[in-house]
């Protein structure tokens, strides 16, 4: 291939994404589930806007390719939704129609590939959708057309993520604060294969499961290994082109799951050395992946009687994992307690808000949590609620991040209601949305930082987004039941080999294998 950046017009660079994370445990999902479906030049678009419906990634990346002067964005399809159930496969097919067609259309006119994707989706029949992917931009275009992938650090790494790739980028950051960043890095590196540079990558998988509240990037095992890789990588120079501890997605469930490390250069000796060297840093902190929540009684003493301000994180109903955001464990206890000056963000209930709308601000209501709605199945951990509120501010939903994972991005959370109910304002919703940005509460006039104690569904992006108001020593991570519970041995699992930690007693690895 000639020099593509030598042209007036620049490189022709494919664009696409299947970005989802499945919680094999969850109920499927469909097309009505992926809040964001960009076509063609939509998708460049929405990435040169000022609040992109997309993540941060492919703003990240076209910005950088921008930056660095003319190129052709030949821009396909880009499927993103919120953490969910596993995908209809019928969808899927029909997305992967249309990349299929679409790369066959452009051989010959394109000199590189950028994917979006999550790495932890999973489909009803296809448990490796992103190698899927992968792979058919490798039979549509050839396997000397550069590819360079961006994922989640919450991916569950496949063998034909890694191979069908030449350069693997992972998110540093949990909360995930970095994928604009990761983006950008993704359009530096495809530069520098377009400019006929080439990459061996080396990967390693480990029999560890990371529960979630352990993944954190701040400070604990996980974040240790991720800071010793990228200061290896500074030492070594030039040859390591990028270091990807993946932790995986726990409630995944897949054949290919583990902790991975991927690295990517272009000095095969050096790339297996730092891959060994990480592998085996995290295997000895594999004691430390166990996770330790504070029992439901205990934060009800804590919200009563702390000196400070709390934030109590519903870890396991998380939205962001695939929870339903419908559990009521903590606000029936909290009710129950009579505690006072507490804030209850976000309940996934769209036939409440509706109610809440039809009443009007002002009006008392008596709050039906969790009715049954005919033609849907019940969700796991799931039961009904009901008290007496008052309809304190309704919206439209339709807001703009301002901190954290949904930095700037658009969100639509539907018909939205705050309800005073006794000493608790509770904060209703249509679409469901992990709590992760402050200003999911603050558009309906809520004072975050008056609140004795703020309930969060959400896992752990809100410390991304409401560390304003909590420090690390304020956040309690609450033991209830739910869908995306840490207690890993709660699962009935299918797929996930095993023995692993921390599920399983005596678990052995090594290098050899």
């Amino acid at each position: 291939m000639s020099d593509p950046l030598s042209g007036a017009a620049g490189p022709r660079i494919a664009l696409l994404g299947f970005s989802i994370e499945c919680n094999h445990f969850a109920p499927v999902a469909g097309r009505s589930q992926f809040r964001c479906l960009l076509s063609g030049d939509d998708i460049v678009t929405d990435a040169r806007s000022d609040s992109p419906l997309a993540l941060g990634e492919m703003p990240g990346f076209v910005s950088d390719m921008d930056s660095a002067g003319a190129w052709q964005p030949r821009p396909i399809f880009l499927a993103m939704a919120e953490p969910n159930g596993v995908v209809e496969y019928a969808f899927f097919q029909e997305l992967c129609e249309i990349w299929r067609s679409s790369l066959r259309a452009l051989r010959g006119q394109v000199d590189g590939v950028y994917c979006v994707m999550h790495g932890a989706g999973i489909t009803t029949v296809d448990l490796d959708p992103e190698g899927t992917i992968q792979r058919m931009v490798r039979e549509e275009l050839g396997a000397d057309i550069p590819l360079v992938c961006s994922y989640d650090l919450h991916a569950n790494v496949s063998d034909d993520m890694v191979r069908c790739c030449d350069a693997f980028v992972g998110y540093r950051t949990n909360p995930h604060l970095d994928m604009r960043e990761r983006g950008a890095e993704s359009a530096q590196l495809l530069r520098r294969l377009l400019a006929g540079e080439k990459t061996v990558l080396a990967s390693r998988r480990l029999p560890i499961i990371g529960p979630s509240v352990t993944l954190l990037t701040a400070q604990g095992p996980y974040a240790e290994v991720i800071d010793l890789g990228q200061r290896r990588q500074a030492e070594i120079g030039p040859a390591i082109w990028n270091v990807s501890v993946m932790s995986g997605f726990s409630q995944g469930d897949v054949p290919y799951q583990g902790m991975h490390v991927v690295v990517t250069g272009d000095d095969k000796h050096k790339v297996d050395a730092l891959a060994d060297e990480l592998a085996e840093a995290a295997w000895a902190r594999r004691d430390r992946f166990v996770a330790t929540l504070t029992s439901l009684d205990e934060s009800v003493r804590l919200a009563r009687e702390s000196p400070v301000p709390l934030v109590f994180a519903d870890v396991a109903d998380n939205p962001g994992g695939g929870g339903s955001g419908k559990t009521m464990w903590i606000l029936r206890a909290f009710l129950d307690a009579k505690l006072d000056n507490v804030i209850v963000g976000i309940i996934n209930d769209p036939a409440l808000a509706a109610d809440a709308h039809a009443a009007g601000v002002g009006a008392t209501i008596t709050a039906h949590f969790n009715r049954p709605v005919e033609g849907e199945a019940p969700h796991a951990f799931v039961e009904p609620l009901v008290a007496e509120a008052t309809v304190l501010a309704l919206s439209n939903g339709a807001v703009t991040g301002r901190r954290g994972i949904f930095k700037n991005t658009r969100i639509r959370l539907g018909k939205t209601a705050a309800l005073q109910i006794a000493g608790i304002t509770v904060v209703i919703i249509s679409n469901r949305t992990q709590c992760a940005d402050p200003m999911f509460l603050e558009h309906l006039g809520l004072d975050i930082g008056k609140a004795q104690a703020v309930v969060l569904k959400s896992r752990g992006h809100f410390r991304g987004g409401f560390d304003e108001f909590f420090k690390h020593e304020q956040v309690i991570e609450v033991d209830v039941p739910g869908l995306t519970s840490p207690i890993l041995t709660r699962f009935d699992w299918r797929h996930l080999p095993r023995p692993v930690v921390p599920i399983d007693a005596d678990v052995t690895w090594s290098l050899n294998g």
